[in-house]
């Protein structure tokens, strides 16, 4: 009989027990799934203004993030962003790490053979920043000059197929490759348009030359086995343009010249 009661009264400690781990389950929810919405992770990197970029409450801000904000509101949904290196992205929404891409993406045939490209919502230019007395003067004058470019983009592309990968510097982010620039390491950098007068405002003595290099199409991405998010961003976007957002996003950070 003792032996029954023994038995009986670990049953109920460990049936105790167990409920107090169910309890603290719930205490250590996410903020998303307490208020009953599953996470919209979102992949960029956070050196790209107006696109991405830390504002002074040390928040990520910018275009993308107020699209993606509100593509993850359609979807009812929380957007979680992480800030990663450029060239990590395409990998990290093919692997499943983040659900969507946005940083200022140009559609390209190379990415698109690993993840699927939305709609585009926004024209992108390629453009070449040099020092005020450089004697570049376009894209026939870079010919055998040392280019700085942001690793993994287009414009690192495009130069590394133009004039030859030894000709090509690749740096994590746009504000290294602007200062490679001024410190005389590179003879230009070539990098997107809008990006471009925000480093060229913040440093003195560069400017952005009046050619364009390359013009290309802007685009969220999401991994080729998830057909069913891609619909929904898809959808998303395109409200987004029918019903104005995304152009009031745009003409909030790129003002007409």
């Amino acid at each position: 009989m003792k032996k029954v009661i023994a038995l009986l009264t670990v049953a109920v400690l460990a049936l105790s027990l167990a409920a107090c781990g169910s309890k603290g389950g719930e205490d250590n929810k996410t903020s998303a799934e307490s208020e009953g919405k599953e996470t919209l992770t979102m992949a960029t990197n956070a050196t790209f203004p107006p696109y991405e970029y830390y504002d002074d409450d040390n928040n990520i801000a910018g275009i993308d993030v107020e699209i993606a904000n509100a593509i993850a509101e359609k979807l009812g949904m929380k957007l979680e962003i992480q800030d990663i290196d450029f060239d990590s992205i395409v990998t990290s929404v093919q692997s499943g790490k983040a659900d969507i891409g946005l940083a200022g993406m140009t559609v390209d045939p190379d990415r698109a053979k690993n993840v699927n490209f939305t709609d585009s919502y926004a024209t992108g230019v390629q453009v070449i920043i040099v020092k005020n007395d450089s004697d570049i003067t376009g894209p026939d004058s870079l010919e055998g000059k040392k280019i700085g470019v942001q690793q993994g983009t287009t414009g690192d592309i495009y130069c590394s197929d133009d004039y030859g990968d030894e000709n090509v510097v690749k740096y994590t982010s746009g504000p290294n490759a602007v200062e490679a620039l001024k410190t005389g390491k590179v003879d230009c950098v070539v990098i997107d348009n809008e990006p471009a007068k925000e480093y060229v405002k913040a440093n003195e003595g560069l400017k952005i030359l009046d050619t364009e290099y390359v013009q290309e199409e802007y685009a969220a991405i999401v991994a080729k086995d998830n057909d069913e998010l891609f619909e929904k961003v898809n959808t998303a976007i395109k409200e987004l343009k029918e019903d104005g957002t995304i152009q009031k996003i745009l003409d909030k950070y790129i003002k007409s010249e």
